[in-house]
């Protein structure tokens, strides 16, 4: 029996994990729940769950919860590291999930990653923890567990090259005159995926996918020219791995989270699934396309942020954080995104991708874009 704490449980990746959990009573249990504020849904679940170990970064100020409570990210880093935990989901969208990630490493629990912010933010630090104290990454991301996957087909020094996929979002065939004109709720309407509204704009910009190709870099040990981005709009091929003899191995599957998710909690081990069957001759055909830089900005941003190294990712990451959130109260518009991205990365200098220079340069880049917003509407 593996035990499962969930760090953001409330979110959509959360909740298709308890999900999954509960379709392997036998194998799987979960143990601890966590979120940022949403207390209702939390309490909820560990009602239905009988889950006592329950974390909140925000708890109410109303008295509606045990003092027990483990509150704040100092909280959530304590949750990670009981001993009644055997693997730690992180699924807490946004930097915040990086210490909490840490303190499972640092317990020697093996981390189910959802939150591609972690290694964006600090790859080196968090990755050589995992080294240092022997405790698996295994991602959750559709694409990163696709490349996970296919890489088993040979060993780290044969892999020539790693592809990442794309669904090019809403947009992929909007014409570009008309991108300032885009809104909240047409930037939430993704063609294949159910995801939350961060990750969902993410997508629509292809930020979502230029953050996948510098974790991917840490994750696999890759440089950044071994990685690269294609748009495949069917979301069917998640990942190709391309191996020196030329080999190309792939994974395929529905979009459905759920499967990749499944595959984290359970490795090494694969079991019977639910889940809708791939049926090819019903997809009929599989198209793939370059990304279009005039189309995509922050695509090419974080590509240059790659390419600085550095603590320029980590800036890269909280600016798109603070300017994505800023879209969605409506105090800027979609292109605005991409440019006050650019502007965050053009005033900084980057330094040495230490732990705490990169929560030093995160802190930097929030406040400096926080300092340029408008008021909200």
């Amino acid at each position: 029996m593996r035990r499962i704490l969930v760090l953001g449980s409330t979110g959509s990746i959360g909740k298709q994990t308890l999900e999954v959990v509960q379709r392997h009573p036998d194998r799987l249990q979960v143990v601890g729940l966590a979120t940022y504020r949403d207390y209702k849904t939390l309490l909820g679940q560990a009602a239905a769950l009988g889950v006592r170990a329950l974390g909140l970064v925000e708890p109410p100020t109303n008295g509606a919860l045990a003092q027990s409570l483990y509150t704040g990210v100092d909280g959530l880093c304590a949750l990670a590291q009981r001993d009644d935990v055997d693997m730690v989901v992180v699924a807490l969208g946004g930097a915040i999930a990086l210490k909490p990630t840490l303190a499972a490493l640092e317990a020697g629990k093996p981390v189910a990653l959802a939150t591609k912010e972690v290694l964006v933010a600090a790859g080196e630090a968090v990755m050589a923890t995992a080294r240092k104290y022997d405790a698996p990454i295994l991602p959750i991301d559709s694409e990163h567990s696709g490349a996970f996957q296919a890489m088993l087909a040979g060993t780290p020094p044969q892999v020539e090259r790693l592809i990442l996929t794309a669904s090019g979002g809403p947009f992929r065939t909007r014409p570009l005159h008309t991108f300032d004109a885009i809104t909240v709720e047409e930037s939430l309407k993704h063609p294949n995926w159910d995801m939350g509204a961060k990750i969902t704009i993410d997508s629509a910009t292809m930020m979502n996918k230029g953050l996948e190709v510098i974790e991917a870099m840490h994750l696999f040990g890759l440089r950044l020219e071994q990685v690269e981005a294609l748009i495949h709009p069917q979301s069917i091929v998640h990942a190709l791995v391309e191996f020196v003899d030329g080999s190309v191995v792939a994974q395929l599957s529905l979009p459905d989270m759920r499967l990749p998710i499944q595959y984290a909690l359970l490795y090494p081990e694969r079991a019977d699934s639910p889940l809708p069957r791939l049926r090819l001759e019903q997809i009929g055909q599989l198209t793939f396309e370059s990304p279009d830089p005039a189309r995509y900005p922050c695509l090419e941003l974080a590509y240059a942020a790659a390419r600085t190294g550095g603590t320029m990712p980590t800036v890269l990451n909280a600016a798109n954080e603070v300017a994505v959130r800023a879209f969605l109260k409506r105090q800027i518009r979609f292109t605005d995104i991409a440019r006050l991205v650019e502007k965050a990365m053009a005033a900084h200098t980057p330094q040495l991708a230490t732990l705490e220079n990169a929560l030093q340069a995160d802190a930097w880049a929030r406040a400096f874009l926080n300092e340029r917003l408008p008021s909200p509407a």
